[in-house]
């Protein structure tokens, strides 16, 4: 849910305000209150429909928590009294902790509401490029937030979650990051494709395959879980032939929308870092159900798994790991998204590294012991 439309940062390199889509300006900043209650009737109606036992609500922007903690606070109760009483709601606010104190804290955990905190790393250094519209840094009011929620409200904690930039020391990025006590990491490649290349992604190396290696090495080396890092855990759980959730891996069918502050039903943003319009479906809670959402044909695009993908990812050998990536990341104008990933081979080096990995810690069967050959 698109709680607001506006961010108190400008970064630079941000893919849904600087990018190709411009479909934010026409918005209003904020989401009101006839589309909130509308959002969670039709939330409620379709957890009734399917009979969910969860749902997990992500309170989104912009910046969610300009539009107000105790507007958070009560969207959240709205969805709760309108899904089945055996429903559980998971509701998370991903911010940029700039705008997190005592007092917003303590609304959003009284009401059951984990915070997510997006960062590129734990030192000054890594967010250079995150200020606000005046070009002040960003990282100082961002710190003493991310320390808050650790200190005084463990329990709302969500994590954290980093892009990576290659140009980091990677090891050094992820201790930073360690020091500010997250529960979990959420590493994402930026957003880019084949018609808009990601940075430092230019046809030559795996500048983000050795990155993630480099940083999975000293996670999986520490002898404990220090945090969890959802990509490493999704790969492994992969690797395995497990069930694993995100769109960055595997053949799981998507199952996300987002409503914009005008109500209208899109699909992820992620899409917009593609071409302008990318995310639209025509819908909006007013008039259509979130099965509507389901049946249209950019959704059902993304529930074909396999079959929604290039030739050359059918045929290789890391299709029910890799999935075929990130679908934004399939990108390339004038041919749509059945290509493979523009981190093609950063994703084969990354997996098969990590498959390696856990080849080296498996036991040796009994058959082989003793010296059997």
């Amino acid at each position: 849910m698109k709680m607001h439309g506006r961010c108190n940062l400008a970064c630079r390199y941000c893919y849904l305000y600087e990018g190709p889509d411009r479909g934010w300006r026409t918005r209003p900043a904020a989401a009101s209150a006839a589309v909130l209650e509308r959002t969670a009737g039709r939330i409620g109606e379709h957890a009734r429909a399917h009979r969910a036992t969860a749902v997990s609500l992500v309170l989104h922007g912009g910046e969610p928590l300009l539009a107000g903690a105790d507007t958070l606070a009560r969207f959240t109760g709205l969805v709760r009294a309108r899904v089945p009483g055996d429903c559980a709601v998971h509701a998370t606010v991903q911010t940029n902790a700039t705008l997190l104190d005592e007092r917003r804290l303590a609304v959003l955990a009284r009401h059951g509401i984990r915070v997510g905190i997006s960062l590129d790393g734990g030192l000054p250094a890594h967010n250079a490029l995150r200020t606000d519209r005046a070009g002040r840094p960003s990282w100082p009011a961002a710190a003493r937030g991310a320390r808050l929620i650790a200190d005084r409200h463990p329990e709302a904690y969500a994590g954290i979650l980093t892009v990576v930039d290659p140009t980091t020391d990677p090891v050094e990025v992820y201790e930073s990051l360690l020091a500010l006590r997250p529960p979990a990491l959420d590493l994402l490649l930026p957003h880019g494709n084949w018609s808009a290349p990601p940075p430092g992604r230019d046809g030559t190396g795996t500048p983000y395959g050795d990155w993630l290696c480099a940083v999975f090495d000293r996670w999986w080396g520490a002898g404990r879980r220090e945090t969890r890092v959802r990509l490493f855990e999704e790969c492994v759980a992969l690797l395995f032939g497990l069930p694993a959730a995100t769109e960055s891996l595997g053949l799981a069918p998507f199952d996300a929308v987002v409503v914009e502050t005008d109500g209208s039903i899109e699909q992820v943003d992620s899409l917009k870092s593609c071409y302008e319009g990318a995310a639209e479906t025509g819908l909006d809670v007013f008039r259509h159900s979130f099965d509507d959402a389901l049946r249209h044909p950019g959704v059902v695009a993304r529930q074909a798994g396999s079959a929604a993908l290039a030739t050359s990812c059918r045929a290789c050998p890391l299709l029910s790991v890799c999935g075929g990536g990130h679908y934004a990341h399939r990108y390339r104008a004038g041919h749509g998204f059945a290509n493979p990933s523009v981190y093609c081979a950063d994703l084969q080096r990354f997996i098969r590294h990590v498959a390696v990995r856990l080849a080296g810690a498996a036991p040796v069967p009994a058959s082989r012991e003793g010296g059997t050959p």
